[in-house]
């Protein structure tokens, strides 16, 4: 029977997880996880940016680690990106030193993917073999390794669309599914960490108890506030995907008109939300400024109702930040080191907004046990 490191008395299984030394070693992985991830994410950025991301024209999940270690064998790989549309439209003429440029970023970035699922899956391993993971938190767990397969996978079908006749970039929709999967990725690693590390909710944030709707308000704001962000990121998803960042680079009107014209052009209607430029970068900037007032808000109901002061200052600073580096992409006209910040804005922003959820969730009735479920 496992023994606890200090007073050395038998500990079942349950009792050994729960204790608080392996409670902060488990959410410190997860943690690193999700900063992995965040990274990726910012990688993944970069890489759309450069036009890296169609240098890679196989998907070798294993051997793919390896990069090219001899001239015949970049050869061969340069080779195959002359035969894409990318390279006769966009990269016509440049040699085998302009290819490995944008090579190496592109097989970063897959690297990276690979050292985040051994990460994940090599300390699980361990924490499952000592007994330091909760049974109720295994499948979870399983779960989201699983998911991180399927965002590799994911991947590759974005990556391959960029390779079709007279394509010189990839579908916007299979980037926004590659995007909104690596963000429901990170987002529950970030939300699991947390609730490892506190399993306790606010006090007042008990169901059952006198205080119980002590944070409605703030807790369904919190929710509005998650929702915009997220709609947010997939429309500025569709921006990046149309290129819709280089047009209208002027704020706050578009063009001299609140409302820039063309917004309905296509039919059916639904199809300018994701296919017309003018209707993607007008639904980012609405977005965007309704998060900004909401998150506003529930920074002001969370002084007012007593949260950590690193919450609201979190929330704050994050969304203003964000809303700045948004508008200077826009004005400056995407260069390449802001747009790249932006995109790890949303992602602060993101767990801004999901620490302050989690610190307003219920919790169990008074009398419950004392460790809440996690979740």
């Amino acid at each position: 029977m496992p023994f606890d490191m200090h007073d050395r008395s038998p500990l079942s299984r349950a009792d050994r997880a729960s204790t608080e030394p392996n409670r902060r070693l488990v959410a410190a992985w997860l943690f690193s996880v999700a900063g992995m991830i965040m990274v990726m994410i910012v990688l993944g950025g970069a890489t759309r940016l450069t036009g890296s991301g169609l240098s890679i024209m196989e998907w070798d999940p294993l051997m793919g680690a390896i990069p090219p270690l001899s001239d015949a064998e970049w050869q061969r790989l340069f080779a195959l990106y002359q035969k894409i549309p990318q390279y006769a439209l966009v990269n016509a003429g440049f040699g085998i030193d302009g290819f490995k440029h944008i090579f190496w970023l592109e097989w970063f970035h897959r690297l990276w993917g690979r050292l985040i699922g051994l990460v994940f899956f090599v300390p699980l391993l361990w924490f499952l073999c000592t007994a330091r993971i909760e049974r109720r938190l295994i499948p979870r767990l399983v779960g989201l390794f699983a998911l991180g397969g399927l965002q590799g996978a994911v991947g590759w079908f974005m990556v391959a669309s960029g390779f079709m006749a007279d394509s010189t970039a990839v579908s916007p929709y299979r980037l926004v599914i590659h995007l909104g999967l690596a963000l429901t990725l990170y987002g529950a690693i970030v939300w699991t960490g947390l609730s490892v590390i506190n399993p306790r909710p606010l006090p007042g944030a008990m169901s059952g108890a006198a205080s119980g709707a002590a944070f409605g308000v703030e807790r369904l704001l919190a929710r509005l506030c998650l929702a915009l962000v997220c709609l947010t990121i997939v429309a500025g998803g569709f921006v990046a995907g149309l290129h819709a960042g280089l047009t209208y680079n002027s704020f706050p009107l578009m063009d001299g008109r609140l409302v820039p014209d063309g917004y309905g052009l296509l039919r059916p209607f639904w199809r300018n939300w994701t296919e017309n430029v003018a209707a993607a970068q007008f639904d980012h900037r609405l977005l965007a400024t309704l998060t900004v007032a909401m998150v506003a808000i529930l920074a002001i109901r969370a002084a007012r109702a007593g949260l950590p002061a690193f919450i609201r200052y979190s929330l704050a600073g994050a969304v203003l930040l964000q809303y700045g580096l948004g508008v200077a992409t826009l004005l400056m006209v995407v260069p390449v080191p802001l747009a790249v910040l932006h995109q790890a804005g949303a992602v602060i922003l993101l767990t801004a907004v999901l620490v302050t959820l989690h610190a307003l969730r219920r919790g169990p009735s008074v009398g419950a046990p004392t460790l809440a479920p996690i979740g």
